[in-house]
Order: structure tokens, then sequence, then C-alpha cells
């Protein structure tokens, strides 16, 4: 653990990067051997989770990494409003239970803990640290961009390449919302939460190519128009909890 804080505080951005390879790494060959409904993966994602929240915790980051709570004054985030309606695309197809018995139950214990890992690592790690270094809107860019490329390793679990090129222009559109709200409110818990409901309600959306046509045409739309306005909002989440540090 020492060694590893020490690379968080001099190199961020490196932590992060070994971060992304781990999770690829341990869960592109689970998800491609036993599937989303399969026990394995559950106890695979369930150690990644327990070691990125154990590493937080040990080292009192929770503050830092925005993870110590829901933002203040909840009437001034009304803005939180359009990701909550994206998070609910996956069941605008209807809703159909993708897996039979337990392995439905599994199959959505398992998305939720991918919604903490992923924003945990590409908004609590990896932004965090590119901020350090990087311009506000550069650090936007690579962290949504390195998220949506990211899925690029789902082509190893056998998925077909259509359907990945489109996850990954969804995942960056995504990327861009989860980033600028993160940025906009400090906390990095309703980035959580969207995320997590995003991928546990995939487990259960009917199949719909019309339906998951204009869920990912609405979100890259919605997303660009969305992420434009929260740019121009004064102030941002992480000068505040400097303020109030002070």
């Amino acid at each position: 653990m020492t060694k590893l804080r020490e690379l968080y505080k001099k190199n961020g951005i490196l932590f992060a990067l070994l971060w992304i390879i781990l999770y690829c790494g341990i869960m592109t060959p689970v998800i491609g051997k036993h599937g989303e409904d399969s026990i394995v993966m559950m106890l695979a994602l369930l150690i990644v989770a327990g070691l990125i929240f154990g590493f937080i915790k040990a080292n009192r980051l929770e503050a830092e990494t925005g993870l110590d709570g829901w933002p203040k004054d909840t009437r001034r985030y009304l803005y939180f409003i359009p990701m909550w309606i994206l998070a609910t695309g996956n069941l605008w197809g209807g809703v159909s239970l993708n897996y039979k018995g337990a392995g439905q139950v599994i199959a959505i214990l398992s998305m939720l803990l991918v919604g903490f890992i992923e924003e945990m690592i590409f908004r609590g790690f990896l932004f965090r640290a590119l901020l350090k270094t990087n311009s506000v809107l550069s650090a936007v860019i690579i962290s949504a961009a390195t998220f949506g490329m990211g899925h690029l390793v789902n082509l190893l679990s056998g998925q077909a390449t259509k359907e990945t090129v489109i996850q990954v222009f969804f995942a960056i559109s995504l990327g861009f919302v989860f980033t600028m709200v993160y940025y906009k409110s400090g906390k990095l818990l309703p980035c959580i939460i969207a995320h997590s409901l995003i991928d546990a309600f995939s487990t259960v959306a009917a199949d719909s190519q019309m339906g998951d046509m204009i869920y990912v045409w609405t979100t890259i739309i919605v997303s660009a128009v969305y992420c434009i306005y929260l740019w121009k909002l004064p102030g941002n989440g992480f000068e505040e909890d400097r303020n109030e540090q002070k």
C-alpha cells in the first residue's frame, strides 16, 4: 500500500493507467469465458472493487476523490436531471430478463460493481491526476475518450465489431457527462449511481434494435448539449471543496 500511495502522489496518471490495465486484464478474459451472470465474474469484480476501496480508506482519500458523500444543497444540482434520464435509457425499448434465476441477480450485482470501479478509475483517479498537469478541457477530453476507447477490449471477449464501435461512441458521450458532472459538483457518488444504473439496466433490457439506436443517438446528442451547458456554469466543486477546507 505504501508504494501505491507513493505512486499515486508522484505520478497519478501512471497510477490510474495501471488500474485500467489491471481491470481490463482481469475482466476481459473472465467475462469472455464465464459471462456477466457468472459468480466468477462477480467475485473478480468484488476483489477489484475491494482493492480500490481499501486503498482509498487506508489513505483517507475519500474527500480528495469525491467519495465523501453527496453534494451539499441539492437544489443547486438540478443539472443532474439529464444524467438521471439518460441512466434509464436501456429500458426505453422494453424490459426483459436476460438471464435466469440467480444468474440475473448476479449480473445486476456485477454491473453495479462495474459502475463503482470504472468511475473510481476514470474519474476519481485519472481525471483528478490529469487536472494537475493539464487544462480542464484537456483533462475532460482525455478522461472521456480513454473511458470510451477502453471498451474496445470487448472485442477480445467475443463482442461483434459493429456493436463494439457503437458502444465506444456511446461510452465517450457518457464519459463527457460523468466527467463534467464530477468536475462541477466535486462529488463522485452521483456519477457512480448513474453509471451503475445504466449497466444494471442493460441486464434487463429487451432486445430492441430500434430502442438501442434511439438510446445511443439520444445520448450522443443530449450529451453534447448537456456538456456545453455544464461547461458554461460558473465555478466547480473542486474549488469549493478547497475553499471550505481553508
